[in-house]
């Protein structure tokens, strides 16, 4: 698991810039927080939902406020907590390949990040002296379209599609190359390629996937303490649906 240092919550006012998003704390108080995600947000960007923020008092940073996570309302009157802070889904995913929880993955007694492959970089690679070396790459999954169904990406992604070119590679050449969706939403059952959003990142999806790279998608749990979150981790696969 991964923890959270104390979330404070609030309501999101408005993102804007990419990495800005006004908060209005429950204090009253109005903050600037910086918002850890380059992606578009559809669907977790909506502006008077609830929202938890990490504080720094490191002197150094601009901003003193991280925004992390987002309730959002789903359709049976619950909500469902996602995570908008990207740079947290390897440390989840690596604490997960770790503890032995993605079961595909489990006996590397090696991890190595940030691995260069051809020109692009690839988030993780596993090695074992009998099961030998495997390649992993991570994309978070936040978007729920109104279908019900999880999507990725949510805009176009050249970088993801370029990741996928260079897991075919892999593959092709023999290696073991994966990709694992990390579904940091807990309204989300399920995965697909985002053919409406990014027509091209699914037809490179589809061909690496018959180059013989393995598709895996696993869901996050948050945990909480008297309905605040304290920490995440990868519990549980969800399916991958093909068109």
């Amino acid at each position: 698991m991964v923890a959270y240092p104390p979330l404070v919550p609030g309501v999101l006012l408005r993102r804007y810039k990419r990495f800005l998003a006004d908060i209005r704390l429950d204090d009253g108080r109005e903050v600037l927080a910086h918002c850890p995600n380059t992606g578009s947000m559809r669907a977790v960007n909506v502006p008077g939902s609830r929202v938890w923020l990490s504080a720094s008092d490191n002197p150094k940073r601009k901003l003193a406020w991280t925004w992390e996570l987002i309730e959002l309302a789903q359709d049976d009157g619950t909500t469902a907590l996602a995570s908008v802070h990207t740079g947290r889904t390897n440390r989840i995913v690596e604490a997960a390949l770790q503890s032995g929880v993605v079961t595909p993955l489990k006996g590397y007694s090696e991890l190595r990040r940030e691995v260069k492959v051809n020109d692009a970089r690839l988030d993780f690679k596993l090695a074992d002296a009998e099961r030998g070396e495997a390649y992993v790459e991570v994309k978070q999954v936040t978007l729920k379209e109104p279908d019900g169904h999880g999507y990725f990406p949510d805009a176009v992604s050249v970088r993801g599609t370029k990741h996928l070119a260079s897991l075919a590679e892999l593959a092709k050449a023999g290696r073991r190359a994966v990709l694992l969706f990390c579904v940091a939403h807990e309204g989300i059952d399920d995965v697909a390629a985002a053919e409406h959003i990014d027509p091209v990142y699914a037809r490179a999806l589809h061909e690496a996937a018959r180059a013989g790279v393995e598709l895996l998608a696993y869901r996050v749990s948050f945990t909480r303490q008297q309905g605040r979150p304290e920490g995440v981790a990868l519990a549980a696969p969800v399916p991958i649906r093909w068109a």
